[in-house]
């Protein structure tokens, strides 16, 4: 009580609007931080109060609006600003002496090795700063994983239109990689549904982008994996969320008519997401979801978030073992978008052969702690198994995905793998399209207008090949050559998060060079490490550690890296933050 009267007599003295603002969080209304939309870039929020006043004003605002901040760190517009400060100097000082840097996340959901020793750590930027309900946004720091970005937004009612799967890839990550998820047939990919961001620039300058500002940067970013410079703030556009998905699963007994049954339920007005699972040739499942509040009495809430729980895939697999008709069940909402967070989809089934472990619902529930996917790929970086391991997500036309289905099936013999539907953004771009349709840009100047993006071409399909490749690492590397020239073949191209083997020249036969190169021209960024320099695979590195390195000896060994790996992700801690999550569903709610 006595802190509650200092706290309302600090009040006193401030301006009637926040004064007022600020009581009403006092007495827990929800209200959101007063921050306008001129404000958010350089914002002084607290500027001219007392010291006392600051202090209340900020702890007041972070025990309500502010909560993800609170949970996360102390941060608010200020210490933003002065990360972004320190970044910048930092990008500054790279530039005057001409040296190349990569940037230090803190985390990351990439299965590319990192060698560059040059950083500029922003690994500070990850907070939600602002949920505003009224223009349905959020501003978000680079660094907010889709976890807490969920639990941010739906204490107010509100979700992204583009949740990654992933619960630990983050707002930055998925608008400078190709993030297509499941609802992406409806919104486009991840960047689609962000209205502008805040960068720092190779040379250190920081500005503002969006489709109405520096439109050729906003729009040559998405996908660039941070070659053209920093982004340190998003604002990203929110939707109304609802209480549960009710998903339906459609069988299907064959590839065509999985594919088929894909392609349909995208024109379909209800859904709000679709993807599928194709379980072997014989069994494939279309995933469809649609938000709702109303679930019938009789109907059971089902999860998948809970160490008790069953895995999505096999979950889904066993309900449509034997039916044919379609199977309806009622999902919450945040389950539902994390509903492949356990299991990693099905990469950590490949955990259990590795190991030589039992694979059944017993060990699935002793080990949960592990079968995360912030833990999954901790162990899959430290055990160096990345290097044998096919992680690959792949966009074709529809009317060539059943030849690279087939294909894949008998090279490799992975199943499942995972359909998304995806709605392709305008060209030029970084993100997967038809490679071969010509660009409006291809003669680009050193200063591309904004009008060199054309409309977006017909819709594809992503392919998702996860599992074991050739133990063996020249056999290994010339299987994902392979894989590459068929996908080129069939008019289709891959995602850049994960190893890419093209020389430049066939890299950029793909890519419209001279607009991004423009790009980095424009935008100071040509100190920065270019597009395939940051995806690139180095077999040679790659075979010289193998060779030389002890530890690369050892790890090779089996489960000697295995072992390591899960060491290296216990030190993590990271399986904290799935006990910790509040997004699970708990019964009654």
């Amino acid at each position: 009580m006595a802190q509650s009267g200092v706290a309302m007599r600090a009040l006193q003295g401030l301006p009637l609007r926040t004064s007022c603002l600020l009581k009403s969080t006092y007495a827990r209304q929800s209200l959101f931080v007063p921050l306008t939309r001129q404000q958010w870039l350089s914002p002084r929020s607290f500027h001219g109060y007392s010291h006392q006043q600051r202090v209340v004003a900020k702890s007041l605002a972070a025990t309500s609006q502010l909560r993800t901040i609170r949970s996360y760190s102390s941060s608010t517009m200020d210490q933003h600003e002065r990360s972004v400060g320190r970044i910048a100097n930092d990008v500054r000082k790279y530039f005057e002496k001409g040296e190349s840097f990569r940037v230090q996340h803190g985390s990351t959901n990439s299965t590319r090795p990192q060698r560059n020793k040059r950083l500029v750590d922003i690994s500070d930027l990850n907070n939600v700063l602002k949920v505003d309900t009224e223009k349905r946004i959020a501003l978000v720091e680079p660094n907010v994983p889709m976890d807490r970005l969920v639990e941010a937004t739906l204490e107010y009612g509100f979700v992204p239109p583009v949740v990654m799967e992933f619960p630990g890839i983050t707002a930055g990550g998925g608008y400078a990689g190709t993030a297509g998820e499941s609802s992406s047939f409806k919104h486009g990919f991840f960047d689609r549904t962000m209205n502008s961001v805040e960068m720092v620039l190779g040379n250190g300058e920081v500005i503002r982008a969006s489709a109405t500002e520096n439109a050729d940067l906003f729009h040559g970013t998405a996908g660039a994996v941070g070659s053209l410079g920093i982004v340190t703030l998003i604002e990203l556009q929110l939707v109304p969320a609802k209480k549960y998905i009710k998903a339906t699963y459609h069988r299907r007994e064959n590839v065509t008519d999985a594919l088929k049954c894909a392609r349909e339920e995208t024109s379909n007005p209800v859904n709000d997401y679709v993807d599928g699972i194709l379980f072997s040739k014989e069994h494939g499942v279309i995933v469809t979801g649609t938000m709702t509040d109303e679930k019938p009495a009789d109907a059971q809430v089902q999860t998948f978030s809970h160490a008790k729980d069953p895995w999505y895939y096999l979950h889904v697999q066993d309900r449509t073992r034997k039916l044919t008709a379609p199977v309806v069940e009622y999902i919450p909402l945040a389950e539902y978008l994390f509903r492949y967070d356990r299991g990693g989809f099905w990469v950590g089934t490949s955990a259990f052969k590795y190991m030589k472990f039992p694979f059944n619902k017993s060990t699935r529930w002793f080990l949960d702690d592990f079968m995360h996917t912030r833990m999954l790929y901790r162990a899959l970086h430290a055990s160096s198994e990345s290097s044998q391991y096919i992680v690959q997500d792949l966009a074709l036309p529809y009317s060539n995905a059943e030849a690279f289905i087939d294909y894949t099936s008998e090279i490799f013999g992975i199943w499942p793998l995972w359909l998304c539907p995806l709605k392709q953004s305008p060209q030029p771009t970084m993100h997967p399209h038809h490679p071969h349709l010509p660009s409006s840009s291809s003669s680009a100047k050193s200063d591309p207008p904004a009008t060199t993006v054309v409309a977006a071409p017909e819709d594809m399909i992503n392919v998702g090949v996860w599992g074991f490749g050739p133990p063996d690492f020249d056999t290994f590397v010339s299987a994902n050559r392979d894989l590459e020239h068929k996908l080129r073949e069939l008019g289709g191209m891959k995602w850049l998060y994960a190893h890419t083997y093209y020389t430049p020249e066939e890299f950029w036969q793909q890519f419209d060079k001279p607009w991004y190169d423009a790009l980095r021209e424009k935008y100071h960024a040509t100190t920065l490490p270019s597009v395939y320099d940051k995806v690139a695979i180095d077999v040679e590195a790659g075979r010289k550690e193998i060779k030389e390195s002890w530890s690369g000896k050892v790890k090779s060994v089996k489960p000697l890296g295995g072992f390591w790996g899960i060491a290296k992700a216990i030190r993590s801690r990271d399986y904290m933050i799935a006990r910790n999550s509040t997004w699970k569903y708990k019964k009654g709610e």
